[in-house]
């Protein structure tokens, strides 16, 4: 329900651009926006649960030095701030449980399990790869990253560079995939285009044929 097959969706912020997106992203109706903020709640809470048991697992060690309370409330835009809510959160109930855990989980299970929780919180549900083209100057790709750590992969393509753009096939295992290329003069290598998703023959179709008509087409009639 939070993923689907990868759709097109076209977008012409003018006259001489386009601009393609392929997604695995759904509509955006209210449920879905619901379950999504869910979602979102649920790895916000286990991340903080994470970073919680690591911290009470550094106040363990003999590396750190005990926190001491504060007589008063300190400036919220101060750095003495943030020691207080942590005094405040260890010395809770919530913090003695999560030391109690602490002290009962080896650092050579905890290290290592912590840090695949926050990698796996950090993947995106969603991959989104588009195509801008501006007609005269080029084309732009663009590919979003699997996780929130990094962020879109872009690339611009100037017009005098194309030298060509074409639908191919290749076989991955037992089934035939298709993937559009653009061809740069200079470079040995194609640049394929929608990478990650590599969406059905319609769709790549469906773009190959607004790229060049947006790319091509005026210049070959005007000759």
């Amino acid at each position: 329900m939070l993923t689907v097959a990868p759709h097109l969706r076209t977008r012409r912020p003018s006259p001489t651009t386009v601009e393609y997106t392929v997604s695995t992203s759904p509509p955006p109706t209210l449920p879905l926006r619901l379950l999504l903020g869910l979602t979102i709640l649920l790895r916000v809470t286990i991340g903080l649960s994470v970073l919680l048991l690591l911290y009470s697992k550094f106040l363990l060690s003999d590396y750190s030095t005990p926190l001491e309370p504060y007589s008063s409330r300190p400036q919220l835009q101060s750095n003495a701030f943030i020691w207080y809510l942590a005094y405040n959160l260890t010395t809770s109930r919530l913090g003695a449980l999560f030391t109690h855990l602490a002290t009962l989980t080896p650092p050579i299970v905890l290290l290592p399990a912590s840090f695949t929780i926050l990698y796996l919180l950090s993947l995106r549900l969603h991959t989104t790869e588009s195509l801008l083209v501006l007609r005269g100057l080029g084309i732009q790709t663009s590919s979003s990253s699997s996780t929130f750590l990094s962020g879109s992969t872009t690339r611009f393509i100037p017009t005098e560079k194309i030298q060509d753009i074409f639908v191919n096939e290749a076989f991955r295992g037992f089934e035939v995939r298709y993937y559009l290329v653009v061809v740069v003069e200079g470079e040995e290598s194609v640049v394929v285009v929608f990478p990650r998703l590599l969406p059905r023959r319609q769709i790549l179709e469906t773009v190959w044929r607004g790229v060049r008509g947006c790319l091509f087409e005026p210049e070959e009639k005007a000759g």
